[in-house]
């Protein structure tokens, strides 16, 4: 059980264990961010985390030079992990729910330190993954110094992995309910106030080298009835494409190279992202670039277009050659873009809504559809926003439909990409009984 009252004499260790995951995972989430943003300034220029503005002033031969290197980077990388630990247990998500949170650590820190390096370089995938798996290791190795039960170390894990996420974005409330409703799948008091503590300590860490700031700077959008009659008819639409969207993420799993084709593959797969970039420069990295342009109405109905379709293919491509990184950007980017696409037609028929504000609910609708957390997912988008009440009502009306379609076709979460079939079936049955409590091994 987990002890919810320092009363409990067997709550110290717990609790102690709780503050220094927060503050190990803030100061982790610190360095691999600084980490990205030395990578891409010397790669490409630009500042922070632009990548975009580098990229787009950068010769036709850079794109193919650094993207097939970071292919070579992740083949080489890839080789040397499997060697750092035997099996494949690095999911975070596998590891919370079938190993009681237990981690390769080694290897998870070593693919953390790899995604970073091959994002900041191009790779179309998140940056969150890896500040989530320094969480989990920091949460793992704390459970066995004050030797804790399995089912406290499966909650320390999956709040590490969402105080990672936190400190990385600066969004200490959402870090922690996508800590519990998405990675440990139950939503109980007695887990509210650990996934709390963990994510606040975590935000307030990284937040002495990070700025303090949305990290989506965009216009205030106000609701209005042509928006929420649009996004009612939206969220399905949404909802069917993030359907596709899991499946091929799921797909690209379960086809990553093996063997000597783990060298070759990453090197061919980011050759072709490499070339395809120069023309489209906004298919590098994570995502945070386009996604911006899309919430301020930047892009053109054509670029909107071939992008809606480009931006995921060159994720799955990237995840397909065996690359390691996130989803949670790229994911939020392919909704915004969806968002703004499916808005152009309603701009014809009931004009007045600005095109920024269908992104921003396409991309919220997407994040929820994907992660099957709608309200981890409404509460992220106002901390990553800024925002507070504006727009509120569509965009909960593009999540509920969004979110109740995707459940009611595919079990799976982008997270849950990496299990079996059988693995799925048992989670499922577990959530819904309410407990959450499997007795899995």
């Amino acid at each position: 059980m987990i002890p919810p009252i320092l009363a409990r004499r067997s709550a110290a260790g717990f609790w102690l264990a709780v503050i220094l995951t927060g503050i190990g995972t803030g100061l982790g989430a610190a360095a691999l961010t600084g980490l990205l943003e030395v990578t891409q300034h010397r790669i490409w220029g630009g500042n922070g985390l632009d990548l975009l503005q580098g990229a787009s002033r950068a010769p036709p031969w850079k794109h193919l030079v650094v993207l097939t290197g970071a292919g070579v980077l992740t083949g080489a990388g890839q080789l040397l992990l499997t060697r750092l630990s035997s099996g494949n247990g690095i999911d975070i998500t596998a590891a919370i729910w079938f190993q009681a949170g237990r981690l390769p650590k080694l290897r998870t820190l070593g693919s953390a330190t790899l995604s970073v390096l091959i994002v900041g370089m191009g790779a179309a995938l998140g940056r969150e993954g890896a500040p989530k798996q320094a969480g989990a290791v920091i949460a793992d190795m704390l459970s066995d110094r004050v030797r804790l039960s399995d089912e406290e170390r499966r909650l320390l894990v999956a709040c590490g992995a969402g105080a990672g996420m936190a400190a990385a974005y600066g969004v200490p409330l959402g870090g922690a309910l996508f800590a519990l409703e998405v990675l440990r799948g139950v939503l109980a008091l007695r887990f509210v106030l650990p996934a709390l503590v963990t994510s606040v300590v975590a935000t307030e860490v990284s937040w002495w080298f990070l700025p303090d700031a949305p990290t989506y700077h965009i216009p205030v959008f106000e609701g209005s009835l042509a928006s929420s009659v649009w996004a009612l008819l939206a969220g399905p639409v949404v909802g069917l494409v993030s359907v596709v969207y899991v499946r091929s993420v799921a797909w690209a799993d379960r086809h990553k190279p093996r063997g000597w084709r783990r060298l070759l593959a990453p090197v061919i797969a980011l050759a072709v992202l490499g070339a395809v970039s120069i023309a489209f420069p906004q298919l590098l990295g994570n995502g945070r670039d386009v996604a911006a342009q899309a919430f301020a109405g930047q892009l053109s109905p054509l670029l909107l277009m071939a992008l809606v379709l480009l931006r995921p293919a060159a994720t799955v491509l990237c995840l397909g050659s065996g690359a390691p990184g996130g989803l949670f950007t790229p994911s939020l980017a392919l909704g915004a873009l969806l968002g703004g696409v499916l808005g152009l037609p309603w701009s014809w028929l009931w004009p007045g809504v600005p095109p920024g504000l269908f992104a921003l609910v396409g991309a919220a609708a997407m994040l929820a559809a994907t992660t099957q957390g709608p309200i981890s997912t409404v509460v992220l988008m106002m901390e990553l926003t800024g925002y507070a009440r504006a727009a509120i009502v569509p965009l909960l009306l593009a999540v509920a439909t969004a979110t109740l379609l995707a459940r009611t076709i595919e079990p799976r979460s982008i997270y849950d990409a990496r299990l079996s079939d059988a693995q799925v079936r048992e989670r499922q049955q577990a959530r819904e009984h309410g407990s959450g409590e499997a007795r899995i091994r």
